[in-house]
């Protein structure tokens, strides 16, 4: 019984963290302006794949909050940061 009630707390907090990411993400022109300036202040050619890739997801989150599916706006801006952030 305890290691189980253990259990459940050590998951329950290693999954606290990407639920408030999410929430606390807006999609908005602000944010977008950031991530946009994030991108640009990636000058090192090495990283010109995941600078590619995050603006292709950038346009796509665009698209979305113009369209105003901001779930998948959310979900764009997500996985442009995941591709600034790879290594």
């Amino acid at each position: 019984m305890l290691k189980s009630m253990l259990l459940a707390a050590i998951l329950g907090c290693a999954c606290t963290p990407l639920a408030f990411a999410q929430d606390a993400m807006k999609c908005d022109e602000a944010t977008l302006a950031k991530m946009t300036a994030d991108m640009d202040a990636m000058v090192d050619p090495a990283v010109n794949d995941k600078k590619e890739q995050a603006k292709m997801e950038m346009e796509k989150a665009k698209e979305a909050l113009a369209a105003q599916k901001t779930d998948e706006c959310l979900t764009h801006l997500q996985n442009a940061m995941n591709a600034m952030k790879k290594s």
